[in-house]
């Protein structure tokens, strides 16, 4: 059998670092730091995957970023993702009855795959999340999807002081397990709140959670209380109605 072929390599590990990246863009110089490259190497690699349309180049500055190319390529993926087809119109109404942004997200290694976002509907700005990573841990979705399966291997990251450790998300995640829905609380950022519930299939297994997110203010009484529990019976609301469309009981 063949080897690997290293300049593909060199290249997916130059996506996987501007994808990392978030908002910003890096130079030459510093992606060739970041990989151990030399820096003529970094550079035909980003011209190579710029002519193919799968990194930008900023006009002032020359630093590089993701390109639409490889979004759509991205996108095409998540559109034939049958979660993703099937939660479509649940999670519009979830959006509409919850005044909250809503997200949908599967597991994908160690963290959670947003598929599908609908935005808040107000007027107000607001970004796409759909191809983002969430860290499990932090989150009501990825709370919503481990607890149901086997923990992925790693540490976990703290984010603010109100991120649980270990042995308060081994609670956590039993708690989830009694009730069938997830939230957290300051835990990603602080100020900010997120309620999930599980997806299941024809099987039973959980594949996927829905949940809404945002302002602390918004989804709860006080800050230290979990979200109202009308929030949480419209998540909870939809999950089984996306389950339903994917063959799973009806209750």
């Amino acid at each position: 059998m063949p080897g690997p072929i290293q300049s593909i390599q060199r290249a997916a590990e130059v996506l996987k670092l501007l994808a990392h990246g978030g908002a910003h863009q890096l130079s030459v110089g510093e992606i060739a730091r970041a990989l151990d490259l030399a820096k003529p190497t970094a550079h035909g690699i980003l011209r190579t995957l710029q002519e193919v349309g799968f990194v930008e180049q900023e006009v002032e500055g020359g630093k590089y970023r993701l390109g639409a190319a490889l979004f759509q390529i991205g996108t095409s993926y998540l559109d034939g993702n049958e979660l993703r087809a099937k939660a479509l119109n649940w999670s519009d109404t979830l959006a509409m009855r919850a005044r909250e942004a809503v997200r949908i997200g599967v597991m994908h290694g160690k963290h959670v795959l947003v598929v599908h976002h609908v935005f808040r509907p107000d007027n107000s700005r607001q970004t796409l999340d759909t191809g983002a990573l969430l860290p499990w841990h932090a989150t009501a979705l990825g709370k919503a999807l481990v607890a149901f399966g086997e923990w992925p291997d790693g540490d976990l990251q703290r984010f603010t002081r109100h991120t649980l450790n270990p042995d308060e998300l081994a609670v956590a995640m039993n708690e989830v397990r009694d009730r069938d829905w997830a939230y957290d609380l300051h835990e990603l950022v602080e100020g900010e709140a997120s309620v999930a519930a599980p997806i299941r299939d024809r099987r039973g297994a959980v594949v996927g959670a829905i949940g809404i997110s945002g302002p602390v203010e918004r989804l709860c009484d006080s800050p230290d209380q979990p979200p109202r529990l009308e929030l949480v019976s419209y998540v909870r609301e939809a999950a089984r109605s996306v389950s339903r469309e994917l063959g799973g009981l009806s209750w």
